[in-house]
């Protein structure tokens, strides 16, 4: 009987998601429990809060929403039954052409497509572009995307020298009044991004300064990622914490109870 009533449950959601009677809102929660999830996944809810992020972001039936560089597609599992049939969500990750770039950079995208290929019911309507700056740069037509969302990406593109590229990249493909919303590990106010950004961290100040040389303006911020147990000056920098653990089992009862690293929550606006 309980197996019946879970199952009876199950196709009561799916038939209401498909009619249509959910909020953008209801459909991230109940996306974010689905079976195309791995356990491990689900059990990063508590610390990344994709409902009320994706709220502040400001997402709705509708738009085009483009997602840079997912990696394995954590954020994406969420987006993809949220939008299917509401919208349309666009998944720029790395270009498999471009030669030289890290391993995963290949195998990560192959390992997603492959779970694309498994889940239709989920994924049959994402569409992909390809973004591995400077040799593949472009994200597609100019002013053909209501909002980009990008998560924990920022410090690495400072690494790289390529940030301000990248966002300049982002304000040519939004609409005018198109949506940039960013999550990103926080690094304390004033310090150098250069030098945080090796840590995995970028100061608000910092990227509020790269938005706003893109023609961005700065609209809100939330604490929605906020972690204050995170002080920022871990061993191996924010990959000591969870997920990455890259100590191992040296302090890892310290680096859990810490949990996921404090972020930082932005939403800016492209000026029309």
């Amino acid at each position: 009987m309980k197996r019946f009533i879970a199952i009876f449950i199950a196709l009561l959601i799916s038939a209401t998601v498909m009619a249509g009677s959910m909020t953008f809102a209801e459909r991230v929660a109940v996306g974010m429990q689905g079976n195309h999830r791995s356990e491990d996944n689900k059990a990063r809810n508590q610390y990344r809060h994709p409902v009320e992020t994706l709220k502040f972001f400001g997402i709705k039936d509708g738009m085009t929403v483009m997602e840079i560089w997912p990696g394995g597609g954590w954020y994406t599992e969420i987006l993809a039954p949220a939008m299917r049939g509401h919208g349309k969500l666009i998944i720029a990750t790395w270009d498999p052409k471009i030669e030289g770039q890290p391993a995963y950079r290949y195998e990560l995208p192959k390992q997603m497509e492959q779970n694309f290929a498994s889940n239709p019911q989920v994924y049959d309507q994402v569409a992909l572009e390809y973004f591995s700056p400077p040799g593949s740069s472009s994200l597609g037509e100019a002013e053909s995307v209501d909002a980009i969302v990008t998560f924990r990406n920022t410090h690495g593109w400072i690494g790289s020298g390529d940030a301000q590229d990248i966002f300049n990249e982002f304000a040519r493909v939004l609409k005018p009044g198109g949506i940039l919303g960013l999550v990103q590990h926080r690094a304390k106010k004033g310090t150098d991004p250069a030098v945080t950004a090796q840590k995995g961290y970028v100061s608000e100040q910092a990227v509020k300064e790269l938005a706003a040389n893109a023609g961005f303006v700065f609209e809100d911020s939330s604490e929605a990622n906020a972690n204050p147990k995170d002080s920022r000056d871990h061993p191996e920098g924010v990959w000591t914490l969870p997920p990455g653990l890259s100590m191992g089992d040296e302090d890892k009862e310290k680096y859990m109870a810490i949990g996921e690293s404090d972020r930082m929550t932005l939403r800016f606006r492209k000026g029309s």
